[in-house]
């Protein structure tokens, strides 16, 4: 029986991470509450780079943004999120903890869930921005959308005051 158990995936945790401090603050909320459970465990740390809105240079170019501005920015955005993982993956290491990372393009709702989904994930942990009523009715909540639709658990961290 014990073999059995041991020939067993490892379980899946997934923590999505973006600039913000509520988004680091729930990383470190993870590390330290949930130590058993995620160093048993393959961690995933999860990076979204934005679709990129060329609106501004299609405006100031006339219809016609030269490749190498958008080549820049896109190069920009992959190093920001390259960079966030790392900052991310350092700190797991400090606690002893191996991670991989995974960064996608997209909207970050539909982003998070599709990787979900892709990769198996059995808990999905996220920062909350703490935004109240209004704010998410007019610009979204991505925590919300993913405890209403991914299948898996989902864990969102509020940082408190």
């Amino acid at each position: 029986m014990a073999e059995g158990r041991s020939e067993q995936k490892k379980k899946k945790v997934m923590v999505a991470i973006d600039e913000s401090e509520c988004s680091r603050y729930a990383l470190l909320w993870a590390l330290d509450n949930l130590h058993e459970t995620i160093a048993n465990s393959e961690l995933i740390l999860f990076a979204v780079q934005p679709i990129v809105d060329l609106s501004f240079a299609m405006v100031s170019t006339l219809g016609a943004a030269p490749q190498d501005l958008i080549t820049s920015i896109q190069e920009n955005q992959k190093k920001t999120a390259s960079t966030l993982l790392e900052r991310a993956k350092e700190i797991c290491a400090k606690q002893g903890i191996v991670a991989t990372t995974v960064t996608e393009v997209g909207d970050p709702k539909n982003a998070i869930y599709e990787t979900v989904e892709k990769l198996d994930i059995q808990l999905l942990v996220l920062g909350s921005h703490g935004r109240g009523v209004i704010q998410r009715a007019f610009l979204g909540s991505v925590s919300n959308y993913c405890v209403q639709h991914v299948k898996c658990p989902v864990l969102v961290v509020r940082k408190t005051d």
